[in-house]
Order: C-alpha cells, then structure tokens, then sequence
C-alpha cells in the first residue's frame, strides 16, 4: 500500500470500523445536508462546519443492478446486486447481501452490513434486506 492510498482511505476506514460496531454516522452541515466521510465540505452548500450525527438503522432500496460478469476484482462474488440505498439524508451504494439477487427489488427495505469481498477479502458496504 502507497502513501496515496493511505490518504484516499483516511476517513472511510474510520468509518467502515464505526459501521461494524453498529455506530454507522452521517456528516451534516447546519442546513441539515448530509455527506458520508472522508468528505469534509457539503456537496450542496460548501460548508466546512460538519457534524457527526447516527445513521439511522434501515434504508429502502432506491435503484439497483445485477452483475453477471464482473471486473476480475470481483469474480468470485458473481452473480451480486449492487444498488443505491436512502438512508436518512444520505444515499450509500452498496452491496445487496443475504438475499438471491434476483430477489432484490426497488423499495426493499435494508440494513446496513459491513462484509468482505470474497475475492479480494477487502471490507465492503453491504445491505442486508430488514
């Protein structure tokens, strides 16, 4: 690992650990946007001024897609969804899990589950259907 992933992770890992122990938390400005880390500048406002407020626990499915052939990066996960989650003001993509992918749908509601890659063993974002 380089310097420059060390920087490019700065703030997520951090995260990623809190989402694990169940204390997943949103960045929110004074005009109540909210961002995930490592940002540190509200994408709507520009403000720099950013709170650490909790994740509430379940979100809904917004969009997803299903993946038969994937990236080398992800061969041995295949067949999986991926999909874009609300949860509170923020949305998350992730990676559907516990579920057959064509199980998964719009309006599914998820919580929040911290899983590895089975290819690469890297911790990944994943929804787990409520």
């Amino acid at each position: 690992m380089s310097d420059t992933d060390d920087v490019a992770d700065a703030g997520f890992d951090e995260w990623l650990d809190a989402a694990e122990t169940g204390d997943a938390y949103y960045l929110e400005c004074a005009n109540g946007h909210g961002s995930l880390p490592p940002r540190r500048v509200c994408l709507d406002c520009g403000a720099t001024d950013l709170e650490e407020v909790g994740l509430p626990e379940r979100g809904e499915i917004e969009t997803f897609t299903i993946t038969h052939v994937p990236t080398p990066a992800f061969e041995e996960d295949a067949p999986y969804a991926t999909a874009i989650a609300n949860v509170g003001p923020v949305r998350i993509t992730g990676q559907v899990v516990g579920i057959d992918p064509e199980g998964v749908e719009t309006g599914l509601e998820v919580e929040l589950e911290i899983t590895v890659s089975e290819t690469t063993g890297e911790r990944v974002i994943g929804f787990r259907p409520a």
